[in-house]
């Protein structure tokens, strides 16, 4: 498939990003010169110095496990449920008109909102898990739904005629279709997923979660816990999006299998 082919990554690209990134710290050390007040924003060299004064620490792993577990469990539910729905809507179009109202509100309702009425009903330390699963929802529904639709409909017809069963439909004409769309939606639900589920244990004041020691870096006004934790859940989200989204298409190339 042409337009799935992955992009090659060379010597001067690499070389071009490694200096793009040293650029952008270059910008952030001469922003905290000019500011010169440490209590409003602190330079990337106490922001990693910090960093590894809380890796020494337990609390720093236990605040990690908890939010990569809360995350990584919403995200999965998310997917799971979203494949089944987006099968259930390309089947039968009535299931699409049903779902369609539900998808649309999750879309448009601000995640605030949607934090501040699971308050009602949830504890705080459950409060990640939901939202992350309901705002990835309907992005992997969408991008689902659409590559089932792309299967080639020539490939289907054929497959009535030589009476092809429903596993190896799946494994040789649906699973390349989805495969493009299936990254591409899992890639941006990711950094949503992160997002959404730190800002609901930030908002919900979590305890022993990294969203609950970025409130308490922000009560207390120290700033280098602030971008410290800040720098923790970017390595997270983007360690966790390689690690998947690698693992997911190994596993959608063998079972096509053919």
């Amino acid at each position: 498939m042409a337009g799935n082919k992955a992009p090659v990554f060379t010597p001067q690209s690499r070389l071009a990003k490694l200096f793009a990134s040293l650029l952008a710290l270059l910008v952030w050390q001469l922003a905290v010169a000019l500011m010169g007040n440490p209590l409003l924003l602190v330079g990337p060299v106490q922001v990693l110095a910090r960093l590894v004064e809380l890796v020494r620490t337990r609390e720093f792993w236990m605040a990690c496990g908890f939010t990569f577990s809360r995350i990584t469990l919403g995200f999965l539910l998310a997917f799971c449920l979203a494949l089944m729905l987006a099968a259930l809507a390309a089947r039968f179009p009535l299931a699409e008109t049903l779902i369609h109202p539900y998808m649309a509100a999750v879309k448009t309702v601000p995640v605030a909102s949607f934090i501040v009425i699971a308050l009602l009903w949830l504890s705080g330390r459950r409060l990640s898990v939901f939202i992350s699963f309901l705002m990835v929802l309907p992005v992997l529904y969408a991008n689902f739904l659409a590559g089932i639709r792309s299967a080639d409909g020539q490939l289907l017809e054929m497959a009535r005629v030589f009476c092809m069963n429903g596993v190896n439909r799946i494994r040789c004409i649906y699973l390349p279709a989805l495969e493009p769309h299936c990254l591409s939606g899992c890639r941006s639900a990711l950094g949503l997923c992160w997002k959404a589920g730190v800002a609901a244990e930030v908002i919900g004041v979590c305890r022993g979660s990294v969203g609950g020691m970025l409130y308490d870096a922000k009560v207390y006004l120290e700033i280098s816990d602030l971008f410290a934790w800040t720098l923790v859940i970017v390595l997270m989200s983007v360690g966790f999006e390689w690690v998947f989204l690698r693992l997911l298409a190994w596993m959608m190339k063998k079972a096509e299998g053919c």
